[in-house]
């Protein structure tokens, strides 16, 4: 057991949430105006409001059905409705089985099966209050960090990003990894120029070959609509802050990471196997990425900033590091950490470093971040390959 403890929920699998929602999980796009519906009626609960489901290849709907499961089955979730259509593309069955073998309760609302949008936002209340009150009676209880699983992500960079919050970032990273936890990273975009850095570190020859063809692929799949990533990044904002190369924002996104080995690579849908540190799969946009590490089963996110991004996720905290004593400034009431004091000289990364730490301690036992408490959560969506049909 590491000295590090906080306060959660413990879940029927094992696993230990920092919240404990009812998730409302729309099947398909079309229902997610039920979903809302029924989420403004219901408390403690929250919804998905994703956009896809339906009109893509199976490649793709596999992909959006696993996401669901991976979303239902998070620690954070304590209970889910599943609100469907009825003739999406996604596995709704499945959905449903595979969330309710993770031990949570788990109710169905099916819309064109029940008469329609209003019998079917009626119907939802109802589920989503019994669900909601089989939950909210349970009692948070101590839990060591091993039981912790951190994504990370970055964007809205500046030059101060790679300098000061991806620093702390990644020294929280390496704590998290010494207890025994798992740390998550993605953002595939943001390794070109430095992928080879991120393969000598991996366990194996064989992940460090997985790092190099993942930046590939990536690379391949845009210059198949005629772009060179290597020339169209970064993007203006980034250009705005100070950084000038696609290689310059990479090498700073990495640190983040920290120093431990790479275990592997995840697919998007993927939860890690073991601790440690993993890769996964996913583009740069932020949106996406925070789903991807939510259905790893992150209870919580660091998200380091320079220019300032406030968004953060439906159940799962995200911690805002800002790197620019400036922007947190501005934004402090977004921001929840200010890096930004490395910069000027007034605090080391160790320093900033384990005043995260404390922070997100307290976070994984109930302390709201800024963006909960001023309900910036809804924006979230699921990363998909192929054209819509």
């Amino acid at each position: 057991m590491s000295k590090y403890q906080y306060y959660g929920y413990h879940r029927p699998d094992g696993q230990v949430g920092s919240r404990n929602y009812v998730a409302v999980i729309p099947s398909v796009v079309c229902v997610n105006e039920v979903v809302e519906a029924i989420v403004a009626q219901t408390t403690n609960s929250t919804g998905f409001f994703h956009h896809q489901g339906c009109c893509q290849l199976q490649p793709d709907l596999d992909i959006v059905t696993e996401s669901l499961i991976g979303l239902g089955k998070n620690p954070n979730t304590g209970a889910a409705l599943v609100v469907s259509l009825g003739c999406e593309g996604t596995d709704v069955k499945r959905i449903v089985e595979e969330i309710r073998q993770s031990g949570k309760p788990v109710e169905l609302v099916e819309v064109q099966e029940i008469g329609g949008t209003s019998a079917a936002i009626a119907d939802g209340i109802n589920k989503a209050q019994k669900l909601a009150m089989q939950i909210t009676g349970m009692q948070r209880a101590e839990a060591d960090l091993s039981t912790f699983t951190m994504g990370i992500k970055c964007g809205g960079s500046d030059a101060t990003s790679g300098l000061a919050s991806n620093c702390v970032i990644g020294y929280v990273a390496d704590k998290v990894i010494d207890a025994g936890g798992n740390v998550i990273f993605g953002e595939t975009t943001e390794f070109i120029g430095a992928e080879h850095i991120l393969a000598r570190r991996a366990v194996t020859p064989q992940v460090g070959q997985d790092i190099l063809d993942l930046v590939l692929a990536m690379e391949n799949r845009a210059k198949s609509v005629g772009v060179d990533m290597r020339k169209g990044q970064p993007t203006p904002g980034n250009i705005k802050g100070g950084l000038s190369s696609i290689e310059e924002k990479s090498l700073g996104a990495i640190v983040k990471s920290g120093t431990h080995p790479i275990q592997g690579v995840l697919d998007y849908t993927a939860m890690p196997p073991h601790q440690g540190l993993w890769i996964k799969d996913t583009p740069g946009r932020e949106i996406e990425v925070l789903t991807g590490m939510a259905i790893a089963g992150a209870q919580c996110m660091m998200f380091s900033t320079g220019r300032g991004a406030p968004q953060g996720f439906p159940t799962v905290p995200v911690i805002k590091i800002c790197g620019n004593p400036h922007t947190y400034e501005r934004m402090s009431r977004d921001m929840d950490v200010n890096a930004g004091r490395i910069i000027e000289g007034k605090a080391s990364i160790e320093e900033v470093g384990e005043e995260l730490l404390a922070q997100l301690l307290r976070v994984l036992s109930g302390e709201v971040t800024k963006g909960e408490e001023i309900k910036y959560t809804k924006s979230m969506d699921i990363y998909v390959k192929g054209p819509v049909i």
